[in-house]
């Protein structure tokens, strides 16, 4: 079975992101035959129309990652009740022009953590409607709103509770059979 690589955009910038912990230990979760590649959104531009026909090199350096990719994984904290503005960003600049958008068509998961009790339950929503219009087949179940607690993940990505773990794993398990399904 040929390598499945796996474009994560990470929805923090924070250094000490929980959302960058999550990511780092699905990647661990994943099967061998899956890479993750995380794509960097700090450095890109705000998006601006005028700018379509002369992007910048940071926003053709993440529209040719998102489009070598398989799938794309979202890792979204919830900031004011929706998605934060860089990864909307991030969103918006690899999108266009319209009809050159580095998306269409590619499998997307979505997940998040938070100290919250819903977790990321409503940023998860908003980012939905996004993709949806983006056009980009979103893995339904299982939902993940996980609730972060002192330890849970650690900075390598390791996860300390095992009944977390699993949940991930069974998580990971499903949205790579999901690209699987459903990339071009």
């Amino acid at each position: 079975m040929s390598q499945i690589k796996i474009a994560v955009l990470v929805g923090s910038l924070r250094k000490d992101s929980f959302n960058r912990k999550l990511a780092l230990a699905l990647a661990q979760l994943a099967p061998p035959d899956v890479t993750f590649e995380h794509v960097r959104i700090d450095d890109l531009p705000l998006y601006d129309q005028d700018q379509d026909g002369n992007q910048a090199p940071s926003v053709r350096r993440i529209k040719g990652e998102i489009a070598a990719a398989q799938g794309v994984l979202f890792v979204t904290p919830e900031y004011n009740r929706s998605i934060p503005g860089v990864l909307k960003n991030a969103i918006d600049n690899a999108s266009r022009p319209y009809g050159h958008s580095a998306f269409a068509g590619k499998p997307a998961g979505v997940i998040g953590i938070s100290v919250g009790a819903v977790g990321t339950a409503i940023a998860q929503q908003h980012l939905r409607n996004v993709l949806g219009y983006l056009d980009m087949p979103t893995l339904g179940q299982p939902e993940a709103f996980i609730q972060n607690k002192e330890g849970l993940i650690d900075d390598k990505g390791h996860v300390t509770v095992e009944s977390t773990r699993e949940f991930l794993k069974g998580w990971v398990e499903k949205y790579v059979a999901w690209v699987r399904t459903n990339s071009k």
